[in-house]
């Protein structure tokens, strides 16, 4: 028989591939527990039990900086062009390890306790209604640009601190920087991101300046007393760690909710029969609806680790300095876990998905994002119960990020 190429079936920058990329997810979970991927040198895992306890596995990590040099881990550095995206987003606690990733951690997961979350809730459903309310009179619209966006972004800017004026800013800012996240960036994409993180670190200065002399209840103002709070010498929270935290809290902080809900929507609007259940018990079904639409079509499609020392898996030996792809899209379709995957099911009960992920880097916002998509997907059912399609969707050109450009759509 001869080997699976990986790369027959693994296309992430074809269009195709983007729109429906399950198909090839079988294929690769029926071929094997792990795939050397050569156009990107990476190993490919499918399976939801090998996702999940990689995701553990302390000998990977989402960084090999705090043990080796570029040199010593056989990688070569970063060019010195892309410095400034590079010392935004490495000093953000999701490409951190422990000790200064459970520090910061400690830090800001203040922030996002369930009685905290809670205190929230009031606001959340405020925005929610305000926009679905205003999306409805209009007749409809795009539902990603006019609900599923900027509910997050106000959510999240609300917390930070950041004046309504100076929103606008934020979701390109984040887009561009989210654009590295893919497989093998262009310099094009590399530009846009070096220039938002500039322009994002500059303004994340200023506000801090402002909020030293005047703070306030937001999260920089907790952040910056978390900064000033010295023990025995040892600052707790350096300028840019708090920087590079507040851009980390907007793009993890939105990201999944904006894709969720409209793919979430573009979902629902595939599988009518499901969608008239909902609309006719979404009390009861609202739960667990959001839950398997995050299964169904996960919005972050892969998550990369670093093989810190020699392993095996899976009869395969991966060498220290090798990168893990965990296919978090394929874990969440694997027959092994779901029954019937492919099939949409909103009140299926037993549903660990790995949408949010898992040990020490699991999403600190995950409650919060619940929160969120409840709230709009509860407003849309309530206000708009006759929505329905305008236009044929199309899908981003991202993989790893996956989502909608837009979805048009009318009340």
């Amino acid at each position: 028989m001869t080997p699976l190429d990986p790369a027959t079936l693994f296309r992430p920058g074809a269009a195709d591939f983007v729109a429906d990329p399950y198909p090839a997810y079988a294929e690769l979970r029926a071929a094997g527990r792990v795939h050397h991927y050569a156009p990107t040198n990476q190993w490919l895992v499918p399976h939801h039990a090998d996702v999940s306890a990689l995701l553990r596995d302390r000998r990977l990590g989402r960084s090999y900086q705090h043990r080796f040099t570029h040199e010593e881990f056989g990688r070569t550095a970063p060019p010195a062009a892309h410095e400034p995206f590079h010392t935004l987003n490495d000093h953000g606690m999701l490409d951190l390890e422990p000790p200064d990733h459970t520090r910061i951690r400690r830090l800001v997961s203040q922030a996002f306790t369930p009685r905290t979350v809670e205190r929230l809730a009031p606001t959340v459903h405020r925005l929610a209604e305000r926009l679905v309310d205003d999306f409805c009179a209009a007749g409809g619209g795009d539902l990603l640009s006019q609900v599923a966006e900027p509910l997050p972004v106000a959510v999240i800017a609300e917390m930070l601190g950041i004046p309504e004026a100076d929103r606008p800013l934020l979701r390109p800012w984040s887009a561009a920087i989210c654009g590295m996240y893919e497989l093998d960036p262009d310099e094009e994409t590399a530009a846009d991101a070096v220039r938002a993180s500039l322009e994002f670190s500059a303004y994340l200065r200023e506000l801090i300046a402002e909020r030293r002399k005047n703070p306030g209840e937001d999260l920089v103002s907790a952040l910056i007393v978390a900064y000033d709070d010295e023990s025995g010498g040892r600052v707790r929270l350096t300028e840019q760690e708090m920087i590079s935290t507040c851009v980390l809290l907007l793009n993890a902080g939105h990201e999944a909710t904006v894709n969720t809900t409209a793919n979430g929507w573009w979902a629902l609007l595939r599988n009518p029969s499901q969608l008239a259940g909902l609309r006719a018990a979404p009390d009861v079904q609202l739960t667990t609806t959001i839950e398997e639409l995050m299964r169904y079509d996960t919005p972050l499609q892969l998550f990369e680790r670093w093989v810190l020392e020699d392993i095996e898996f899976a009869g395969q030996k991966l060498p220290r300095g090798s990168e893990v792809a965990l296919l978090f899209g394929s874990a969440n379709r694997d027959p092994a876990r779901f029954a019937d995957p492919d099939t949409l099911d909103l009140t299926r009960a037993d549903n660990p998905h790995i949408s949010f992920g898992a040990g020490i880097h699991y999403c600190l916002g995950a409650p919060l994002a619940r929160l969120e998509l409840q709230a709009s997907f509860g407003q849309l059912l309530k206000k708009a119960p006759r929505l329905r399609l305008a236009a044929e969707p199309e899908w981003g050109p991202g993989f790893v990020i996956r989502g909608l450009t837009r979805l048009q759509v009318e009340c």
